[in-house]
C-alpha cells in the first residue's frame, strides 16, 4: 500500500491539512469482493506532527484550535509520498522539517506542497532551479524572498517529477486527484473526485484567476452546455457547434468560457477527449482505434498524438500501466 506522510508544522492551516487525507482516503481498488461497496484501499495515510501541542489555524493565521498528530517527524521516512500543507508564512520552519525533508527528497521520495507549504520547500531548497507555484496573493513575495525558483502564479499546479506545487487550498484537491490518477489511472481519481464531489481534475496549466459562477444548471453557467459537449464527445465538434448549443457567438463563447474555466472551448473539449480515452483504456478491450473513435479523435495517429502530449505516454503503455489484470 502507498504510504502519505502528511506533515503537520506548527501553525498549520487547518484546510490544507485535511485535504490529502480525504482524497487518498477515498481512493480504492476497483476489485472488491462480491456485494461490497468499495475495493481495498491504496493509500495509507498518516499524519506526522513536529512536536506536541500543534497551533492549527485558519485562513487569516488566527489559532483555531490545538492538536498533537499521531506520528513523528520520524514516521515521514517511511513514505511513498510526503505532503505539505500550508502554513503561516511569517514564521521560519524548523530545522528539524527542513532536515527530515531534504532527506526525503534525496532517497527519491515523492514530495508535493499544498497553497503556501511551497515556501517550506523552497526554504529546505527543494524548489531551486524549479519551476513552482504558490497562492497568487503570496507569489510576488515567493519570488523576492526565494529568487532561485522560477514562481508561476498562474497555474492551479506544477508538476516537476518528483517535487509537486499547488496554489490555492482548494488547488490541493485537484493535485492530490492529479497524483491519484498518476499512480492508478483515471478510473480511480475519477470514482476518488466523485467521492469527495468534485470535478474529475481540474489542468494543472488552468489560470488561477477564474470567475466561480453559479452553481451548475444555474442561469450564466456553461455546465448545461458543457454537460452537452461530454454527451457528444465522440462527434466531430466545432467551435461553432458548441456556441450554437451556448447561444453565444464564438467570440463571446470564448470569453465566458476562459472565465469560468480558465481555458478555451477547444482545449477542454481536448482535455475530455483525452480523460475519456484514458476511462476506456483503463475498463474496456477495445482496440486503440475504436477507441479513437469513441473519443472524437477520428485516428488511432490523432489519439497518439493528443494523448502522448497530455499524459506522456502512448495510449499503448498507459493501458498496459493502469488497465487490471
Amino acid at each position: 500500500m502507498h504510504r502519505i506522510a502528511v506533515v503537520a508544522v506548527n501553525h498549520v492551516k487547518s484546510l490544507e491539512l485535511a485535504i490529502p487525507g480525504q482524497v487518498f482516503g477515498t481512493a480504492h481498488s476497483h476489485d472488491k469482493p462480491v456485494g461490497a461497496v468499495f475495493g481495498d484501499p491504496l493509500y495509507d495515510v498518516i499524519v506526522c506532527g513536529e512536536r506536541p501541542d500543534l497551533v492549527v489555524c485558519g485562513r487569516s493565521g488566527v489559532e483555531m484550535f490545538r492538536m498533537t498528530a499521531p506520528y513523528d517527524l520520524s514516521d515521514v521516512l517511511t513514505a511513498d509520498t510526503v505532503i505539505v500543507p500550508g502554513a503561516r508564512t511569517d514564521i521560519e520552519p524548523s530545522v528539524e522539517v527542513l532536515d527530515v525533508l531534504r532527506q526525503v527528497h534525496s532517497r527519491g521520495t515523492r514530495i508535493a506542497s499544498i497553497c503556501c507549504g511551497a515556501f517550506i520547500l523552497a526554504a529546505a531548497g527543494l524548489l531551486d532551479g524549479r519551476r513552482a507555484t504558490t497562492h497568487w496573493t503570496s507569489a510576488a513575495g515567493f519570488a523576492e524572498r526565494f529568487p532561485r525558483v522560477e514562481v508561476d502564479p498562474n497555474v492551479l499546479f506544477v508538476d516537476d517529477g518528483d517535487v509537486l506545487t499547488s496554489a490555492g487550498a482548494a488547488t490541493g484537491l485537484d493535485l492530490c486527484i492529479h497524483m491519484v490518477r498518476n499512480d492508478f489511472g483515471a478510473a480511480v481519481a475519477a470514482d476518488a473526485a466523485r467521492h469527495v464531489v468534485i470535478a474529475p481534475q481540474r489542468d494543472g496549466d488552468q489560470a488561477q484567476f477564474i470567475v466561480h459562477r453559479d452553481p451548475a444548471g444555474a442561469s450564466g453557467s456553461l455546465e448545461p452546455t458543457m454537460r452537452w459537449v461530454r454527451d457528444r464527445l465522440g462527434e466531430p465538434l466545432t467551435l461553432s457547434d458548441i456556441a450554437r448549443q451556448a447561444a453565444m457567438s464564438p467570440r463571446t463563447l470564448n470569453r465566458h468560457f476562459r472565465e469560468e474555466t480558465g481555458t478555451t472551448p477547444l482545449q477542454w473539449l481536448l482535455t475530455q477527449r483525452v480523460r475519456h480515452a484514458q476511462e476506456l483504456l483503463e475498463t474496456t478491450a477495445l482496440s486503440i482505434e475504436d477507441i479513437a473513435r469513441h473519443c472524437g479523435f477520428g485516428s488511432a495517429i490523432n489519439l497518439r498524438q493528443h494523448f502522448t502530449r497530455r499524459v506522456n505516454m502512448s495510449p499503448l503503455a498507459y493501458r498496459r500501466a493502469f488497465q487490471p489484470r
